[in-house]
C-alpha cells in the first residue's frame, strides 16, 4: 500500500521534533562547561546553526547534516557526482541562516567497501559545492564499515559539517522580526535533499529511474538527483549591503514549518499566499500518492528553497541581488500577528 504521508513512509517529523527536545535538554546541560570562556554558547540548540562566542566580537556558527536517502538514488543509478554538492549545500545553507559566512567544511563518508570511482566522484562533488559556497574543505573521515552497512557493494552514507563566522552585532536570529515584514521566496532546483523517502516509495514502485515520466521533461533519476542549490553568495551580498534582514530560512526537512524557528519567543507568524507554481516533480509525487496540500507543504520545498524576511522597502533590492546571481526570487507572503505558519490558508505549523 502506498504511503499517504511522510510519517507513513517512515519519517515522522512530529516525533523527530519531540526527540529533538529530549536531546536539547540533555545537551544544554553541557553549556556550563564553557560559560565565561571562549566558546560559551551564544544561541543554543534549535536554530539553523549553533552559535558560540569567540570573545573577540565574533561568533562561530556550526552545523552538521547529511544527504539522507538521496544516496539510495545515487546508488541505484551508479552516479555519485552530485550528492557531494548536496552535502555541502545542506550545511552551508543553514550556516547563512544566522547571518554567518561559511568558511570551512568537513565530510564523513561511510562505505561498504573501498571504491575508487565512488570516492572520486563524491570528492569532486564536494569540491564543486565548496566552490559554489566559497568554503575550504579542511578535512574529513572515510570509514569502511562492511558489517554495519546493509545493501550492495556500493552502499554508502554521506554527511558533513560546516563552520562560519559572524560579527556579534550582525547576527540574524529572527528576534527583530515584526508584523508587516515581507517573506521573499527563492526558487529551488526541485526536490533538493528532503522528502526522498516518501518520493521513492511513491514513485519507484511504479516507474524506472531511466524513464521519462509525464509531466517531467527528463528521466526520473535525473530529476531526483538534481543537486540542492547553494544560496551562500547572494545571501552574503545582501547582508553586506546593509539591506534590512530580519530572518533567513533554509526550506528543508519539515518544509515551511521550519519558518517557526525564526519566531521563537515572538507573537508573530507567517502567512504565505503567493508561492510559485511547484516544479513538475512535486505534482507527480502528489498525484501518485494522492497527497493533500497540507502534507506537500509540510514535507517538500514546493519550489522554494530559501526565504529572506525583509521590510517592504527593501524587497526590490533583495530580488535584484538574487536575479544577478541567477536565482528566481519573489515575495511569497508576510509576517503577521499571531503564532503559526499558514500556506494558502492551510495551517502547517
Amino acid at each position: 500500500m502506498k504511503p499517504r504521508s511522510y510519517a507513513e513512509a517512515g519519517v515522522d517529523v512530529a516525533e523527530i521534533k519531540r526527540r529533538h527536545k529530549d536531546l536539547a535538554k540533555i545537551f544544554s546541560a553541557t553549556f556550563r562547561f564553557r560559560r565565561g570562556k571562549v566558546g560559551s554558547v551564544y544561541y543554543g540548540i534549535g536554530h539553523y546553526a549553533g552559535l558560540i562566542d569567540l570573545k573577540d566580537g565574533r561568533l562561530l556558527a556550526t552545523h552538521i547534516d547529511g544527504v539522507g536517502t538521496k544516496v539510495i538514488v545515487a546508488q541505484m543509478l551508479g552516479r555519485y557526482d552530485t550528492v557531494g554538492i548536496d552535502c555541502v549545500a545542506m550545511n552551508v545553507n543553514d550556516i547563512i541562516c544566522v547571518g554567518a559566512e561559511p568558511i570551512a567544511f568537513l565530510d564523513y563518508l561511510a562505505l561498504k567497501k573501498p571504491d575508487q570511482h565512488l570516492i572520486q566522484q563524491i570528492a569532486e562533488g564536494v569540491a564543486k559545492g565548496a566552490a559554489l559556497a566559497g568554503v575550504a574543505v579542511v578535512g574529513g573521515e572515510t570509514a569502511v564499515l562492511p558489517d554495519l552497512l546493509a545493501g550492495g557493494e556500493e552502499t554508502f552514507d554521506l554527511a558533513g559539517a560546516a563552520i562560519g563566522v559572524v560579527e556579534k552585532d550582525r547576527v540574524v536570529t529572527g528576534e527583530k522580526m515584526k508584523a508587516g515584514d515581507v517573506v521573499i521566496g527563492v526558487g529551488s532546483s526541485g526536490i533538493h535533499s528532503n522528502g526522498l523517502t516518501l518520493a521513492r516509495k511513491l514513485l519507484l514502485t511504479k516507474y524506472r529511474l531511466d524513464e521519462v515520466v509525464e509531466p517531467l521533461e527528463r528521466t526520473l533519476g535525473e530529476e531526483l538527483l538534481e543537486p540542492t542549490l547553494i544560496y551562500v553568495k547572494p545571501v552574503l551580498e545582501i547582508l553586506k549591503k546593509d539591506i534590512y534582514v530580519s530572518g533567513l530560512a533554509h526550506i528543508t526537512g519539515g518544509a515551511f514549518s521550519k519558518l517557526s524557528r525564526l519566531t521563537k519567543g515572538l507573537k508573530v507568524g507567517f502567512k504565505l499566499d503567493d508561492l510559485p507554481e511547484p516544479q513538475p516533480i512535486f505534482k507527480l509525487i502528489q498525484k501518485e500518492g494522492n497527497l493533500p496540500d497540507e502534507e506537500m507543504y509540510r514535507t517538500f520545498n514546493m519550489g522554494v528553497g530559501y526565504c529572506v524576511v525583509t521590510s517592504p522597502e527593501y524587497v526590490g533590492d533583495v530580488e535584484k541581488v538574487f536575479r544577478r546571481h541567477g536565482f528566481k526570487a519573489k515575495p511569497i507572503g508576510r509576517v503577521v500577528r499571531g503564532r503559526g505558519v499558514r500556506v494558502k490558508g492551510i495551517k502547517i505549523a
